[in-house]
């Protein structure tokens, strides 16, 4: 059986070899190998290194690379060749098969690519004075836990995620992706080390290192250094992740080769996008149509690239008042939270004559509400994401994370509560679809004159706490920091939520001042 699965292995990976993907597969195993001969210089170059720096970077690295293996898989829907289901029809051993399909594992471009940067690690570690013994069994552990790693993600992303994977969704896995990773690449790119390691970054090397994470790579280390206690923990955890690793994939081969998943009748749901990605309800309809409208009409689309910009533009008149950098660098954020909240303060006006799908269909208010808001979540999250650790790199003070984090999610989560209410309270006239975003009807029906400073007043009042919380704490220090996250999340949550449910009943009761508003605006 061993001999069997290695054969086909190889077969596969030289059939790649062959027809119109020839040149792919070679591009991306030239690309594979470049990569791979960079990492394991760079691994190299820390061997003049103390060994606190070695040690920082070579736990944060092995972190990132398990992750990787972990959830690269399931971000882009790789089709695995080593599928316990596709041996089902041989009539395999199913206590046999996880050790098989793990061993025939390691003949694959990335587990090769894989070994050769632990091999540069371990030998990094022996000459900065790790016993060999110790240091080349812990490498295999590492190799042993990535490879299991990724199957263990190949077989979620078999069993709970489509195989033909839809740009849709690939696109949320990027955007999560950039979410949580380019906060984390811009706080490490902004240390400076001066030859030592950067206190935060020291906890944070042992706190990892002390998990399944990067134990192997801790453990060769901190025997270099001579810490024996450290040591022998992070061995531990690392021969129990294993352990539970191996429990875990032993499992998902047994479920994937003898369950039978209950066959359902439904209709084939190719080419719907959105509407194919999101739940089969009301708030999944109008979410989709909502990312349809917001991705494709150019009135949404300018105002979403607006936003960003009049964010950062708000810089300049600063500077030029003579407003401190690093105060007026903190402003952007902020704005744009503010206006990313305020935009479906008239999502209902934009509708047009769409409306009437809502109202004749008798959609509940709720699910109207929170639909409308997810497109514009989608955007502000990442943007801020990325705007919030851009503005701390500027002025150096990390300190202020957690309450510039707060005192966004605040604005952001206020605004949109309260322009869930107004954009059914007080709705106004906009350019029609087709016609020019900067148009500007006027109507004797609209209500709109108190509407936008409504939304845009009211969450800067809601937001008043986090405002003086966040005051604080770039005066005051980091002691305020924790209250000012909280704070400015729970106020901002508390707000969308009672505003969601205030607009969905207004929303119920005004159906038809809402169809008689679209036919005459």
């Amino acid at each position: 059986m061993v001999a069997h699965v290695l054969r086909l292995r190889f077969a596969l990976l030289l059939g790649s070899l062959r027809g119109d993907r020839r040149v792919r597969v070679l591009v991306t195993f030239g690309a594979v190998v470049a990569v791979t001969v960079v990492v394991c210089l760079a691994v190299f170059s820390l061997a003049g290194a103390p060994v606190p720096v070695a040690r920082a970077v070579t736990v944060l690295g092995g972190a990132a690379l398990l992750l990787g293996f972990l959830v690269g898989p399931i971000l882009v829907g790789a089709v695995d060749q080593l599928d316990p289901r596709r041996f089902a029809v041989f009539g395999v051993d199913e206590r046999r098969m996880p050790w098989v399909l793990a061993l025939a594992s390691f003949v694959s471009v990335p587990s090769l690519a894989l070994l050769a940067v632990y091999i540069s690690v371990c030998i990094v570690a022996i000459g900065a004075g790790a016993p060999w013994p110790l240091a080349v069994s812990m490498t295999l552990v590492s190799v042993i836990t990535t490879v299991l790693t990724s199957r263990i993600g190949m077989a979620i992303n078999a069993l709970l995620l489509p195989e033909r994977r839809s740009r849709e969704l690939t696109a949320l896995f990027a955007l999560a992706l950039i979410v949580i990773a380019f906060p984390v690449a811009v706080f490490l790119g902004s240390l400076r080390w001066d030859g030592h390691v950067p206190a935060s970054l020291a906890a944070l090397t042992t706190a990892i290192g002390f998990s399944p994470l990067a134990a192997s790579p801790a453990f060769l280390f901190a025997a270099a250094a001579d810490e024996t206690a450290s040591a022998w923990t992070s061995a531990v955890i690392a021969v129990v992740s294993v352990a539970l690793l191996w429990v875990a994939w032993t499992w998902l081969v047994r479920r994937l080769l003898t369950t039978t998943e209950r066959p359902v009748t439904s209709r084939e749901r190719t080419g719907l996008g959105w509407f194919g990605l999101l739940p089969s309800n009301a708030f999944g309809a109008i979410a989709a149509r909502s990312l349809v409208y917001w991705l494709r009409d150019r009135r949404y689309i300018m105002n979403i690239i607006v936003v960003p910009v009049a964010g950062v533009l708000t810089v300049l008149p600063l500077i030029v008042a003579g407003v401190p950098l690093e105060v007026a660098v903190l402003v952007p954020v902020p704005v744009m939270a503010l206006f990313f909240g305020w935009l479906p303060h008239n999502d209902v006006a934009y509708d047009s004559t769409a409306l009437w799908t809502h109202v004749a269909s008798g959609v509940r208010g709720l699910p109207d509400r929170l639909g409308r808001l997810v497109p514009v979540l989608l955007v502000a999250i990442p943007v801020l994401a990325i705007a919030v650790p851009l503005s701390l790199l500027v002025i150096g003070d990390w300190a202020l994370l957690l309450p510039l984090s707060g005192l966004a999610a605040s604005l952001l989560f206020s605004a949109l509560g309260i322009s869930s209410i107004v954009s059914v309270v007080a709705p106004y006239a906009v350019s029609r679809p087709g016609d020019s975003p900067f148009q500007q009807p006027q109507r004797p029906t609209s209500r709109g004159a108190y509407g936008p400073a409504a939304a845009f007043l009211g969450a800067i009042v809601c937001s008043a706490p986090a405002i003086w919380l966040f005051a604080a704490a770039f005066v005051g220090g980091s002691a305020y920091a924790p209250a000012a996250f909280w704070v400015g999340l729970i106020v901002g949550i508390v707000v969308l939520v009672v505003g969601a449910i205030v607009g969905g009943r207004i929303f119920e009761r005004s159906g038809e001042r809402l169809m008689e508003f679209v036919e005459t605006a």
